[in-house]
């Protein structure tokens, strides 16, 4: 049997845990253990000392745990058995992370699905090495980055699209935007990772987010990008998306032929040359009003948004009454009784200036707060008894016909009847409360 003499390990960087190839061992043989590693010794599963950077001979005097399971017949030069691990101790800062397929989030800013993919890399620093060791590397001979990845894969994904649809949802950004919260996602993601790590005896150095993409080839991700680019143009130009289909539909009309198509061409380009904006549709719409001189009003359906002749009540496509349908639309609005803003009576708050819709039970008309009279309608909010709540029959009810309590207010001094709303009692003074 061959006695080993010296046991060294001179290997790769990115190698965490090594396993020496033999495990036949004798007395005095030299165990090298350089700078930033750690020597474990294992015998039956079991580890029994660990050795620090330098020069180690393996001898009972110096291993008492050995001296009491291994029997030395043979001279103190005895061969044994045992495992001899190294472990790497300094800091991997270069492993990389990415993620293998895109990770399908709704963006919360335009309600559309984004496969989203994320890459970066995080360093490691082995802390405990026989926790490492017995709860990580198990039977392996080698424990490289490559287990790493493999190993923690699940964790870091998970955690990394947590992160990132939290940052969408709690700030309401789109995927877009999400590239500028890339140092506090990676600063969230240390604190959630670490302790996870931790139970392996590893240390999470640190962990970076380099970029977070989306395909540049997917449909979705074309058509949002679309949309954005159309939307800065008309913002850098000056007009709304309904003004550019007032522009689509004045140059089809422009197009067909007739004397009041071509001078409506013509009139097109010269509102073009003029000016941009808000006042381009309108200037359009007298452009062609004025040069087609013999052409009917028009209105578009409420239904269905087709054309038809203003002087007419039913439309030819859907058959709607726009009459009708316009008396509805008219009921549909009220105007805010705080700033006399007019919004859709379906909203429960004004949009411009917030005040709460306290509709009138007859009429909807927006009441102020407190209000017992509808200015409106006339209506009049029945009083409430103030010790049950029952609805009181009358104004000049003195008992409430539901709990039978007194409802005459009086002076808790001289119990004389109070009318109105007095701060003071006129009989006694007392301060009403």
């Amino acid at each position: 049997m061959a006695i080993v003499e010296v046991v060294k390990y001179n290997g790769s960087p990115d190698v965490f845990a090594w396993k020496y190839p033999s495990e036949e061992l004798g007395t005095w043989t030299q165990l090298i253990v350089n700078e930033s590693q750690e020597a474990i010794l294992f015998k039956g599963g079991k580890a029994l000392d660990v050795f620090q950077s330098g020069r180690h001979t393996l001898e009972t005097a110096n291993i008492p745990i050995l001296n009491k399971i291994i029997n030395l017949p043979f001279g103190g030069r005895s061969p044994f058995t045992a495992e001899v691990w190294y472990i790497n101790k300094v800091n991997s800062l270069d492993i990389k992370w990415g993620t293998a397929s895109p990770i399908q989030l709704q963006d919360p800013k335009y309600s559309v699905f984004i496969p989203v993919r994320a890459f970066g890399q995080f360093g490691i620093r082995i802390e405990n090495s026989k926790q490492f060791l017995v709860k990580l590397v198990g039977t392996l001979s080698v424990f490289d980055k490559t287990n790493i990845l493999k190993y923690f894969r699940g964790l870091y994904l998970t955690k990394v699209k947590d992160a990132i649809s939290s940052y969408l949802v709690h700030k309401q950004i789109s995927i877009m935007e999400i590239n500028a919260y890339i140092e506090e996602l990676s600063t969230y993601l240390q604190e959630k990772m670490q302790p996870v790590l931790e139970e392996y005896g590893i240390k999470l150095v640190n962990f970076y987010v380099n970029d977070i993409s989306v395909p540049e080839d997917d449909t979705a991700v074309k058509k949002l990008k679309d949309a954005l680019a159309k939307k800065a143009e008309m913002n850098i130009i000056g007009y709304n998306y309904q003004q550019e289909r007032s522009f689509d539909t004045l140059e089809g009309a422009a197009k067909n032929p007739g004397t009041s198509g071509d001078l409506m061409g013509a009139g097109l380009g010269l509102g073009m040359g003029v000016t941009m904006g808000g006042a381009v549709g309108g200037q359009f719409g007298g452009i062609a009003k004025t040069l087609d001189t013999n052409a009917e009003d028009t209105k578009s359906c409420p239904l269905c948004g087709a054309i038809m002749p203003k002087s007419k009540r039913f439309c030819s496509d859907c058959g709607c009454d726009t009459n009708k349908k316009e008396e509805n639309n008219a009921k549909d609005t009220v105007k805010c009784s705080n700033c006399g803003f007019e919004y859709k009576n379906t909203m429960k708050f004004c949009p411009e200036c917030g005040d709460k819709y306290n509709p009138c039970p007859k009429c909807g008309a927006d009441l102020p707060a407190g209000a017992v009279t509808c200015t409106s309608c006339g209506y009049e909010a029945p009083q409430l008894c103030p010790h049950c709540g029952a609805a009181l029959p009358g104004k000049n009810t003195r008992f409430c016909p539901e709990c039978g309590k007194s409802l005459i207010k009086t002076c808790p001094s001289c119990n004389s009847p109070i009318t109105g709303t007095p701060k003071f009692c006129p009989e006694c003074g007392t301060k009403i409360e």
